[in-house]
């Protein structure tokens, strides 16, 4: 049978006899002593706990300081066949952290430290568990920052590791823009280094952003080399509302195809900003807003709000409200990204399910103007938010889970929402990741073939699916 027609195999999938995990944990209390957690409680919040996937917890936590502890966890679970699931900050919005075999959850809370800062070669290099505020602040002083900026305060390791964005990325890209090399376990317990820290390099094939996005299923990441930037000489901050969705649309897209070098450019519309305004204190008219960012010199700042001041109104949109204010711009950004946790006010006691695409900006209005409609005719409270200026974003599902068909008619429009993205050329997830939820649009994204390839590197690297099993690939343990 031809390469192009063969069926996409799931990986082999056993749970680990309880002999075998009784094993591990013992080798581990051994050598990491009071490091090493059994407990029901922390298993299950090194689980998924921020999406209404079922909580997969693991066998055990252990909380290593060094690459060569990660190594000893590694070669143990191998020796024993148990899984390894590295864990960040645990955001984790489809599953990635679910233990569906049980396993190891590797906990890089204590491997947060900065290494090594190269200010003359703007770039430096973290441990995992060291989270992107943390980083800023140690950088501020030197005058740089690593610009990468996900809702969550988010680990720099669970970042590389689901190739994150963020309200930044239209001018200074995502994650795999922005990591030089990363120092990983590779599943039989050797430590792979992929690149040097030259800003460019022909030297073989591209292994550092194959690792990122990879989701701990190659390997355990131990260390990320970042590129840096310098702090703009101005920032200047500015919330505009839009008569309508598709002004807001439009007016992002002419704003990108004419040139102009925004920062950041977020589109929310009616029901996010009323949950923005009483969740974060904002005081803004309740219709569809763009909050926008210019980084540069002063003359270069104006210049450029002048020029999308324009754009907006000629899209129905303005007046705008501008601040350069440090606290002022905090305040507005916090609320931005504060956006999951305000959508939850808007119904308490129902479960939140954030999910996100991205289709090709000429393609933006249409896509989100269609998902407004599904949101109308299944009914459902879900405010948009989105990383416009680069196709992206981001639907917040409320769910009565008690409630059989809003379950129903919630998995359908996000089912919708994937293939339609899919469908415009775009993707079933932006930023996010696959991880458990959404294996079963891969196909339809990637090809038969390209899923044949990354199976054949998951069994060349990881021959007995050890490194977090059940996410990316096709698998049984799909979730539903």
């Amino acid at each position: 049978m031809p390469a192009a027609a063969a069926k996409v195999m799931p990986m082999t999938e056993q749970k680990p006899s309880k002999q075998a995990v009784e094993a591990v944990v013992a080798g581990l209390n051994a050598r990491f002593g009071n490091r090493v957690v059994t407990s029901l409680a922390v298993r299950e919040q090194h689980a998924n706990t921020t999406t209404w996937l079922a909580n997969q917890p693991p066998d055990v936590v252990v909380f290593p300081h060094s690459t060569e502890e990660v190594q000893d966890i590694v070669k143990l679970c191998a020796e024993h066949g148990v899984p390894v699931i590295p864990f960040g900050t645990g955001t984790s919005l489809e599953g990635h952290v679910n233990a569906p075999l049980g396993g190891v959850s590797v906990d890089f809370r204590d491997m947060n430290k900065v290494l090594e800062v190269h200010a003359q070669d703007l770039d430096c290099v973290v441990q995992p568990g060291v989270t992107r505020k943390q980083l800023n602040d140690y950088l501020r002083d030197q005058g740089l920052f690593f610009p990468i900026d996900p809702g969550a305060d988010a680990s720099i390791g669970g970042m590389t590791a689901t190739r994150a964005s963020g309200t930044n990325a239209v001018r200074y890209g995502t994650m795999k823009d922005n990591v030089i090399s990363v120092k990983a376990v590779l599943a039989n317990g050797e430590v792979i280094t992929t690149a040097r820290r030259a800003k460019k390099s022909s030297a073989g094939y591209d292994l550092t952003r194959l690792f990122i996005g990879s989701e701990g299923t190659l390997g355990v990441i131990t260390e990320i080399t970042l590129k840096l930037h310098g702090i703009p000489e101005a920032i200047s901050s500015a919330v505009c509302p839009f008569e309508s969705i598709q002004g807001a649309c439009d007016a992002t897209i002419m704003t990108i195809q004419s040139g102009i070098p925004v920062a950041r450019i977020e589109l929310l519309d009616v029901v996010q900003v009323r949950a923005s305004n009483a969740y974060s204190k904002l005081t803004l008219k309740e219709t569809p807003h763009l909050f926008l960012e210019f980084h540069g010199t002063e003359a270069s700042v104006a210049e450029q709000a002048e020029r999308f001041a324009e754009i907006a109104a000629e899209c129905g949109g303005g007046p705008s409200e501008w601040t350069t204010k440090p606290e002022e711009r905090t305040k507005l950004w916090q609320a931005r990204h504060d956006s999951y946790w305000s959508m939850l006010q808007l119904r308490p006691g129902a479960k939140g399910f954030a999910t996100d695409v991205c289709v090709p900006i000429s393609r933006l209005a249409e896509c989100v103007l269609e998902t407004c409609k599904d949101i109308e005719e299944y009914k459902l409270v879900a405010p948009i938010v989105g990383h416009v200026g680069d196709g992206n974003f981001h639907v917040g599902v409320m769910i009565d889970m008690n409630d059989p068909a809003e379950v129903k008619n919630a998995k359908t429009f996000i089912e919708r929402l994937a293939k339609r993205a899919i469908a415009m050329d775009g993707t079933c997830t932006g930023e996010h990741g696959v991880g458990q939820g959404k294996i079963k649009y891969l196909e339809a994204e990637h090809g038969r073939t390209a899923l044949n390839a990354m199976t054949a590197i998951k069994q060349a690297l990881d021959p007995q699916n050890l490194m977090n099993p059940g996410k990316i690939l096709p698998s049984s343990l799909t979730a539903e």
